[in-house]
């Protein structure tokens, strides 16, 4: 008789639906699932916080298009993957979140770390009818602990069964609108026995199916752009997930539309295209008349798409693979719906067939350049600047010169996110990784080490440089340590202001602590003034460089990128009270600071 154990068919089930990396913390009752995923195949990285490795299984999704998995044990580690599990909800990515939890026999008796997780689990019901009722209300909770979370969730009611729940969930995580799927293991589940020749195995998920938008449709949209004096292509990072690089560069430059890029949309074409206007994003945005809306939401990153940050009257083409984004906030002037690879290949071939391009000669075109360079020019003003603390221009002009041209770079923070998207270059599509829909912090350290764990196996040769605020990098911080354990080659830049948004320099520091309690003295934005974020990374045997010059950035960068056997830190001393230029409009904020 030949025998296998639940954990066994739950990483044989993972392999066979071509899920190639887990994260997570293994402890009671998912150890062996996390050994026998590295029997089958799969790399396991062991993170500090199953946060982090939530934000590390969903790029993985995004990088690759199958989800990667997420390893958790109960009740406390499920709960810290929440946050991982919305992020990657929020960015339509991929993700499987694998939870242990308690013995079936011991549920609703206060078992270790017990807590209501699935939306459907094995539930007993009992004849008593005060039995029943308490049963369904802890029906009740399961659904809501996970529903907000999750495309889709469940428990294998049976060692038989799981092959068949795994494949769902992966083929969920990816079919439609992408997102993250549970799947909850009992702890008497994980080291039961089966017969194999009893249990329903199944073969890989087929890919996503692929849909056109309406012919006729296709043909409207067309003669909406057409008939525009300021069109504009906005492109999403749904764009970069449906790998439509190839196609959208062709149209792009068939068409002689501008184009503007979301923060993850960078890449999709490169930012040193000709036709991209980022540089302009404000007053692309004000004054376009028509607006093809690529794999983009009109949500807070791209201000509703609502005046007084767009044109009034503005038309939107509107290109998704979800039926109910058509009309958030504006209702569109054509909707195609689809595959948005599909599509563009659609719009490629009508464009072809009337012979129709966008003249370079026009006022539009003329607007945009002339506001790109005027914005390049103050930018440039602020990065040569050579006083010391630096600012926050200075440190990206002498970045954005040394990072190869195929580096991954991974961005979070306030200013240094919102800063380094303006300087900092993409050149490959899905090569920028960030806070993203839900404004994650956090999200950083783990999206890098995703990322190096892809670059390692398909050893392209390409940097994984991660550009973080110093409030964002101590949001996971201690991943350094996986980074180390594991001799990941990433370079991290912190860029350190002493504080959210804006901080105190030391000697103001120790005047205020003078003046009694810093509870009640010290502004809630201020961090520790040059704090040696540089010698965490040393702790665990990594480099680490405290920076104060252009030429220690310069240096220490040359030298960090040059290293393919450590990570290394960068823990840059900038200016506390460095902003962004002046602006246009406020990008989000309210505040009075």
């Amino acid at each position: 008789m030949d025998e296998v154990t639940g954990a066994q068919l739950i990483a044989e089930s993972l392999k066979t639906q071509r899920v190639e990396y887990m994260f997570g913390i293994v402890g009671v009752p998912v150890i062996e699932v996390a050994m026998a995923a590295q029997a089958a195949g799969i790399k396991y990285v062991g993170m500090r916080n199953e946060q982090a490795a939530c934000y590390a299984a969903s790029t993985i999704g995004y990088l690759t298009g199958r989800p990667g998995a997420c390893l958790v044990v109960s009740g406390p580690g499920l709960i810290h993957a929440l946050g991982g599990m919305a992020n990657a909800n929020m960015n339509c990515w991929p993700v499987v979140v694998i939870g242990g939890s308690s013995d079936r026999n011991q549920e609703t008796a206060g078992a270790f770390q017990e807590f209501p997780q699935v939306t459907h689990a094995f539930i007993h019901i009992f004849s008593i009818c005060f039995i029943k009722v308490h049963c369904y209300c802890v029906f009740f909770l399961q659904v809501e602990a996970c529903r907000l979370y999750s495309k889709f969730s469940a428990r294998p009611s049976s060692l038989e069964a799981i092959p068949a729940v795994i494949e769902k969930a992966v083929r969920t995580s990816i079919y439609g609108r992408p997102g993250a799927c549970y799947v909850d293991i009992a702890g008497d589940m994980v080291n039961a026995k089966v017969d194999r020749s009893k249990v329903r195995f199944v073969t890989c998920c087929s890919p996503p199916p692929i849909s056109l938008a309406d012919h006729g449709a296709i043909t409207e949209a067309i003669d909406v752009l057409k008939a525009a004096k300021r069109p504009l292509i906005i492109i999403g990072k749904g764009a970069a997930y449906g790998r439509v690089e190839t196609a959208l560069k062709e149209f792009v430059e068939l068409s002689g539309l501008p184009f503007l890029p979301t923060p993850m949309g960078k890449g999709v074409l490169p930012d040193d295209h000709p036709n991209c206007v980022a540089a302009a994003r404000s007053r692309a945005l004000l004054q376009a008349d028509v607006v093809l809306l690529l794999g983009a939401r009109l949500n807070w990153i791209l201000h509703f798409g609502l005046p007084p940050r767009f044109y009034p009257d503005v038309k939107v083409i509107q290109v998704d693979l979800c039926a109910e984004e058509m009309g958030n906030n504006v209702k569109p002037a054509v909707a195609l719906l689809g595959d948005i690879s599909a599509i563009v290949t659609q719009l490629l071939e009508c464009a072809c067939k009337y012979g129709w391009k966008y003249p370079s000669d026009t006022e539009w075109w003329s607007t945009l350049r002339e506001k790109v360079a005027a914005n390049a020019k103050i930018s440039r003003a602020l990065a040569l600047q050579s006083t010391i603390p630096m600012n926050y221009y200075t440190v990206f002009h002498h970045v954005s010169q040394l990072l190869p041209h195929d580096c991954i770079i991974v961005s979070e923070g306030a200013n240094t996110m919102d800063i380094g998207r303006t300087m900092l270059n993409n050149y490959l599509p899905r090569h920028r990784l960030d806070a993203g829909t839900f404004g994650t912090m956090g999200v950083g350290l783990g999206f890098a080490i995703a990322a190096a764990a892809v670059e390692r196996s398909e050893n392209k040769g390409r940097r994984i440089v991660c550009v973080e605020g110093d409030s964002a990098f101590g949001f996971s911080g201690m991943e350094v340590e996986t980074m180390c354990r594991y001799n990941l080659p990433i370079v991290i830049i912190v860029v350190n202001n002493n504080g959210i948004y804006s901080g105190v320099d030391p000697e103001t520091w120790k005047e205020m602590a003078k003046m009694g309690d810093l509870a009640t003295i010290a502004p809630p934005v201020t961090l520790l003034p040059e704090a040696r974020y540089d010698e965490v990374m040393t702790a665990f045997g990594g480099r680490g460089f405290l920076v104060r010059t252009a030429e220690e950035l310069r240096s220490a960068l040359q030298l960090s990128l040059s290293d393919w056997e450590r990570p290394s830190l960068l823990n840059v001393l900038i200016d506390p009270s460095s902003d962004r230029k002046q602006q246009e409009f406020p990008w989000l904020t309210r505040s009075n600071l």
